[in-house]
């Protein structure tokens, strides 16, 4: 009996030993390449250095207290709670519509799958340029079109009032085909049985999609609004190419402001504290989003 109970306590020790292998080389790239990185920037942002002569001088928490004097600090982290608002409330919708249009029974559903797709699948940098030309005052399409029912031209990437706007359409044209994707693949695993169900108790399509589909969603709606809200706070390609990194800065976004103080300042140590506040509420908002599901789905569960 002891002799089973050895080999078998060796055999568990081996498989062990296997996962950790096969592991190991997977949780030594992220290691280096995320964690290491993010404590890194946390040392950092103790720090005041230009990011490149080897003195440091270290000063605590000094540069997150400079922060909360920081008005454009605010300024930006208020653009970027746009951003995540247009990308939660507007860009996962419009996701979820494409995704049901496509699953529809409508006519030419493989042309509309590829125009739906064609934004996801170009460069941050062409889409950028391309929407600078079709923004353009003189030549651009947009204000031609205006033009035509007797409205003046506009300076859409001029103007502080209407060049967050004018970014903001682009990324949701550019990352709305991406959350259809994912419903898409969401809504093809809902088991048949359930819309047939729905059926027989006389359900109409606006009922089935509130009471099935919708529900079944929830996990991918969560999952939808962890990768917005992530992806709004560390967005800066996109502003970057269409606003030169801001339009003075009330066009300013963390990510720009953070670029600015590292790369052209010079001021590594604020920047890192910029980018460690990006990490920080990303994970807050990451935490907020969990709890809120966990609540739902204890709510449900007591139903």
């Amino acid at each position: 009996m002891d002799s089973n109970n050895s080999s078998l306590k060796i055999e568990n020790r081996k498989k062990r030993m296997a996962i950790l292998l096969f592991v190991l080389p997977a949780l030594l790239v992220y290691t280096i390449f995320i964690i290491y990185p993010i404590l890194a920037t946390f040392n950092y942002s103790l720090f005041e250095w230009n990011g490149i002569s080897k003195e440091k001088v270290f000063i605590g928490f000094e540069n997150f207290k400079n922060l909360l004097y920081d008005s454009t600090f605010w300024l930006a982290l208020k653009n970027n709670v746009y951003l995540i608002l247009v990308s939660v409330f507007v860009q996962i919708p419009l996701g979820l519509i494409m995704a049901l249009v496509l699953l529809s029974k409508i006519r030419g559903k493989k042309i509309l799958n590829v125009i739906y797709f064609l934004p996801f699948l170009m460069s941050a940098v062409a889409i950028g340029l391309l929407w600078t030309l079709m923004y353009d005052p003189v030549n651009g399409p947009i204000n031609k079109f205006l033009e035509f029912f007797g409205i003046d031209s506009i300076h859409w990437l001029a103007s502080n009032k209407t060049a967050i706007v004018a970014v903001l359409v682009v990324i949701v044209w550019q990352f709305a085909p991406f959350y259809m994707i994912l419903f898409k693949a969401a809504m093809v695993g809902i088991p048949e049985e359930l819309y047939e169900a729905a059926d027989i108790d006389g359900a109409n399509e606006a009922q089935k999609f509130f009471y099935v589909t919708l529900p079944s969603l929830m996990p991918t709606i969560v999952s939808s609004s962890i990768l917005a809200v992530v992806g709004s706070l560390k967005t800066f390609d996109m502003f970057y190419i269409m606003l030169g990194g801001g339009s003075g800065s009330a066009t300013e976004i963390l990510g720009t402001y953070m670029y600015k103080q590292s790369f052209i300042n010079f001021n590594m140590g604020y920047g890192s504290a910029i980018a460690s506040m990006m990490f920080i509420l990303a994970l807050i908002s990451v935490i907020l989003i969990l709890i809120t599901d966990g609540l739902r789905q204890r709510r449900e569960s007591l139903k």
